[in-house]
């Protein structure tokens, strides 16, 4: 015959056993303070954790109140990221080369653009404003956007040229106004500038019928030629000079460096005794030689191509050098050789398995490449041997500068320098960021 339990204690744990205060029942978990966790209770009791596996079932994972979730619950982990998706997080954070990215953007819409954004075409000229000054856009109720009138006087004893305002006449400015005919992408015929003198509002004064109202910018050349126009034009020339040779040069440094690197031996030894030459000569020097032998009958657009292969022939050394040093540490690996002992040619393991593997180290190499380009470019158009008039470009209207008193009396002319700089920047800028993207161990 069973007697019944005692009723439990005041204060007392119902349940529990006389004398569990003091220690435990045999086989049972110790009690723990309130501070432990729940992985950590379990832990020293010898329970399974959260999301463990007991008996081909997984333990419910704790919930935010401390208290297991009812029924079956497995911790699905976050979906892995791509190379490419890591690296655009990372260059996500570089502040400074994403500005440069847009800058870049903006110049490059702007080359696209050129003739529906420059008010003027690149050989439109007006002898009669040679070295005007920049006239900035001015708005207000009456007149809306304009620029005053300027006159030219001619000092009788120096022969100075100086321009005064007449700010009793207004030259009316407006957006898609009426200009020079022109044909844009070769594909359709228009006369619509983006921003320009709107002629169609043009009321000239009394005294003032027979002046020719002009919009300079950024000031005008020697010859009375817009240099904001210019510039605009010009970029289109100096900044796809850059891009056409890097992309001479990345077929050039991939071949020959994937070859030499995937090859070794005497070749990769020739090869890069080869690259050493190349690399002893001052290229500025060089540049210059090779620009000389152009001959001057050329056209305007073989004198293009040849400045870019110019400056291609010289720089795919640098991305021959990157693409060997990695293939030298990626051919040896298990898919590389997976693939020759599947039959794969080794031109496939080269282009197909292996340089794809580090794409975003040529990347990097070769933004970095673009300023040495353009710089290249305007330099040798400065001096003479590179890209010539009629053809504009930045190192072609540098070409003004070459006149020491002009650029002392006319400041406005050694505008095309500044984007230049800005360009040269942008890129280097550019290049930094995505090399630290690109880079698995950066701090980004």
């Amino acid at each position: 015959m069973t007697h019944p339990a005692p009723a439990p204690a005041p204060g007392s744990n119902p349940g529990s056993s006389p004398g569990s205060s003091a220690q435990s029942s045999p086989g049972s978990s110790p009690e723990l303070p309130p501070e432990f966790s729940a992985e950590e209770s379990a832990n020293l009791s010898g329970d399974p954790l959260p999301g463990e596996s007991v008996g081909g079932e997984v333990v419910g994972v704790m919930g935010a109140t401390g208290t297991a979730r009812p029924g079956l619950w497995v911790e699905v982990a976050e979906p892995s990221q791509s190379q490419w998706q890591l690296i655009g997080k990372r260059f996500g954070r570089h502040r400074l080369a994403q500005v440069s990215l847009a800058v870049l953007v903006v110049f490059y819409l702007a080359a696209l653009f050129a003739e529906a954004i420059a008010p003027y075409s690149s050989n439109w000229r007006d002898v009669g404003h040679a070295y005007c000054p920049p006239q900035l856009p001015r708005w207000s109720l009456s007149e809306g956007w304009h620029v005053y009138l300027v006159q030219q006087h001619v000092d009788p004893v120096s022969r100075k040229k100086t321009y005064v305002e007449v700010v009793e006449q207004a030259v009316p400015l407006g957006f898609w106004v009426r200009g020079e005919p022109y044909t844009m992408w070769g594909l359709w015929q228009t006369d619509r500038r983006l921003f320009g003198v709107d002629h169609a509002r043009w009321q000239p004064g009394a005294a003032y019928t027979d002046a020719l109202p002009t919009f300079y910018f950024l000031g005008a050349d020697q010859y009375g030629h817009d240099i904001f126009s210019r510039v605009v034009m010009g970029a289109r020339i100096s900044l796809s000079v850059g891009i056409v040779a890097i992309t001479v040069t990345f077929f050039l440094g991939v071949f020959i460096g994937g070859v030499s690197g995937y090859v070794g031996g005497f070749i990769d030894n020739l090869i890069q005794r080869f690259m050493e030459i190349i690399n002893s000569f001052p290229h500025l020097p060089l540049w210059l030689a090779l620009g000389a032998l152009m001959p001057d009958e050329w056209s305007p657009l073989q004198n293009y191509f040849g400045i870019t292969v110019v400056l291609a022939l010289l720089s795919w050394t640098g991305l021959a050098r990157v693409v060997r040093g990695k293939l030298l540490s990626l051919r040896e690996e298990d898919y590389a050789v997976a693939a020759r002992l599947l039959g794969a040619s080794h031109s496939r393991v080269i282009f197909f398995h292996l340089v794809p593997g580090f794409t975003s180290h040529i990347i990097v190499a070769l933004t970095l490449s673009v300023p040495a380009m353009i710089l290249g470019e305007t330099a040798l158009s400065f001096l003479g041997v590179g890209l010539r008039p009629p053809v504009v470009s930045w190192g072609v209207m540098l070409q003004d500068c070459l006149n020491m008193q002009a650029l002392a009396n006319y400041p406005w002319l050694l505008l095309p320098a500044f984007f230049i700089v800005v360009t040269v920047l942008c890129f280097n800028f550019l290049g930094d960021g995505l090399r630290d993207a690109a880079d698995p161990y950066s701090t980004l």
